[in-house]
């Protein structure tokens, strides 16, 4: 399996993926699917996507950009997904730790997850045995898809 930046042949597959995050409702803000035409827009406004590829399949993805800007400009965010068949596969890792590498390129100082959902026990697992720290907690901060609410926890690594 490969980690590299995505290219317009693999849209289609990067959108399947993220709206499926979306879709289960207990992970990703977003609430409505992207098309052909929004996902253009939306991958390439991102700093860098990268994309974890085997024989031309895409199994997962990542975004980064800026969390701030200005004086915080320095603080980038990310956001990951792999399509649920290939989950446990460590491809998260992976796309973590490209991720991790690509923003230290881009001049990034910090890493920071705004909305980790306190429930999303993998992914913190997994954040935290990379070397994140936890912020704190914030109550109630994502409304799941069935609308209850679930507690938030920020993380950050240092680069």
């Amino acid at each position: 399996m490969t980690i590299r930046k995505y290219n317009q042949g693999d849209l289609s597959q990067m959108a399947e993926i993220w709206n499926e995050i979306v879709e289960e409702g207990i992970a990703f803000p977003q609430e409505e699917p992207l098309n052909t035409d929004s996902a253009e827009k939306f991958f390439s406004s991102q700093s860098y996507c990268g994309v974890a590829e085997d024989d031309g399949k895409i199994y997962g993805l990542y975004i980064l950009h800026p969390n701030n800007v200005g004086r915080c400009g320095h603080i980038c965010n990310a956001s990951y997904a792999v399509v649920s068949e290939s989950r446990g596969m460590h491809i998260g890792e992976k796309l973590v730790l490209d991720c991790i590498k690509t923003a230290k390129e881009l001049g990034f100082l910090i890493l920071q997850f705004n909305a980790v959902v306190e429930t999303n026990i993998h992914a913190r697992h997994l954040y935290e045995r990379i070397g994140f720290k936890q912020l704190g907690v914030i109550p109630k901060g994502f409304r799941m898809k069935d609308g209850n609410f679930e507690n938030i926890c920020p993380y950050y690594i240092e680069l």
